[in-house]
């Protein structure tokens, strides 16, 4: 319940996207319900009936029981019915006179709301209709099928329209004992059978899939690098597309080539003071592509690296009961299949805790925390870069330890590559899984991509091709 405070602040602030202030000549049972319905088919808010506004040239009896009575009936007269909390009266005082009628819109109602037949939104303090493609997205993000649709076949689509290659890969480097790989992916949610036929599934499609695009229009990340702090005519843009995993890996890439460098680096002990913690931003591209909603086509998840921050931009609300208010403590999957399988590959945790380690490092580390919020077309995650002194990177890396601590694992790797680097000028794949066999594929992948983030060597080639060198 908001206070009279509150009160006093909101009428000071007047009608706007979440606020809707009405005096009692005009709130009438009707207007109440466009108000409330409006409200509800956007971000909520709360509908303040003035008892003190003038009422014109005409004196007006108010009834405060009255006014209370038409906003009950408001709330009966959606389609379906406004379940909300009960509005309530605002005295000026303890047991003085009602200041005001306050009903509470939350965010996030499970419905679309119609008023009539009608479907009502905001634009700014102005109740308009909504738009046809806004409406279609809201009945989608707010249908209760949203969990089910990564479990269907889509139209047309077979057992060839998978690449059971990279499945068999898949279910050999997990260890996962089902007698087929066929198997794997039944359980995995990614196939279904269709008498004996095998159909892909979109999750299916979106992990394993020959063309992941054909099925899933607008299933890819458009990754932009503009030089300063806004959008503007000078810029580097990629479109990732390919199949989850190899979008993660290929956004990583990019972050790493494209962000500004500023690292210290000595005795492989990294006393840098680096733009972003590590890590922190591939959570954010992570979570971005576990998470989005794919029904929502023809929309890309948005990276876009700027300055002073970076912003991750993806389709799709928060999913479920999650609120930007419990974001961090409540837990839902809208791609159960999806998070399993990339949770199986090392890309998240199925705990799914990548939000709070991202605002844990952030703060570590001294940074602002991340910004979340939800847009009109989704949920977008910024980070900004703490400012740090000009970059410095040492020549020679290989310096004397005396009195260094001991080495981490990880470090002592990075010392095998430097040392092959100098040996034979060059570096693959294959390569530095013959130095660590060991160490798992993703780790000696990150490794290159720490390195290549700290400027410390250079990524030649593409796909097959790709190879590094001392920069």
């Amino acid at each position: 319940m908001i206070t009279l405070v509150d009160l006093k602040k909101l009428l000071s602030a007047g009608p706007g996207q979440r606020i809707e202030v009405l005096s009692p000549a005009v709130a009438t049972p009707e207007r109440i319900a466009r108000s409330l319905a409006s409200l509800a088919n956007s971000k909520g808010g709360v509908l303040i009936v003035d008892l003190n506004a003038p009422s014109g040239r005409h004196t007006v009896d108010v009834n405060a029981g009255d006014i209370r009575d038409r906003a009950m009936q408001a709330l009966l007269m959606t389609e379906p019915h406004l379940i909300v909390p009960l509005p309530y009266l605002l005295p000026a005082e303890p047991e003085g006179l009602p200041q005001a009628l306050i009903v509470e819109v939350p965010d996030g109602l499970p419905h679309v709301y119609s008023l009539e037949g009608r479907y009502l939104g905001r634009n700014g303090a102005r109740i308009v209709p909504l738009p046809a493609r806004t409406l279609r997205e809201l009945m989608l993000i707010r249908s209760d099928d949203a969990r089910e649709w990564e479990a269907k076949s889509p139209a047309g689509s077979g057992k060839d329209d998978l690449d059971w290659a990279r499945a068999e890969s898949y279910a050999a480097a997990h260890s996962l004992k089902e007698p087929t790989v066929e198997d794997v992916l039944l359980r995995r949610g990614c196939i279904v059978m269709a008498g004996r036929r095998v159909r892909p599934t979109y999750a299916g499609l979106l992990l394993f899939g020959r063309q992941p695009q054909r099925w899933v229009r607008g299933a890819e990340i458009m990754a932009v690098r503009f030089n300063g702090a806004s959008m503007d005519d000078v810029f580097i843009r990629q479109t990732i597309d390919g199949v989850l995993p190899d979008q993660i890996r290929r956004a990583e890439l990019f972050i790493a080539e494209n962000l500004s460098r500023r690292a210290r680096i000595g005795n492989w002990r990294r006393s840098e003071e680096t733009l972003y913690p590590p890590g922190v931003l591939r959570e954010a591209v992570v979570n971005a592509v576990a998470h989005r909603d794919y029904r929502l086509i023809g929309n890309q998840i948005h990276l876009l690296i700027f300055s002073d921050r970076v912003e991750v931009r993806s389709p799709g609300k928060l999913p479920g009961h999650v609120t930007l208010k419990n974001l961090l403590h409540e837990r839902y999957s809208r791609n159960e299949a999806i998070v399993q399988v990339l949770a199986d590959m090392g890309f998240i945790e199925r705990l799914g805790y990548g939000i709070d380690r991202m605002v844990r490092s952030m703060k570590e580390a001294g940074h602002d925390a991340p910004q979340f919020e939800e847009t009109d077309g989704g949920f977008a995650v910024t980070l900004r870069a703490k400012p740090a002194a000009v970059a410095q990177i040492p020549g020679d890396i290989a310096t004397d330890r005396a009195g260094a601590l001991p080495q981490t694992p990880q470090q002592q790797r990075l010392d095998k590559m430097i040392e092959y680097l100098r040996a034979h000028g060059r570096i693959t794949n294959r390569e530095y899984q013959e130095l660590c066999p060991d160490v798992s594929a993703e780790s000696l992948r990150r490794d290159f991509v720490e390195l290549v983030e700290a400027g410390i060597i250079l990524r030649v080639g593409d796909k097959k091709g790709t190879y590094y060198i001392l920069k």
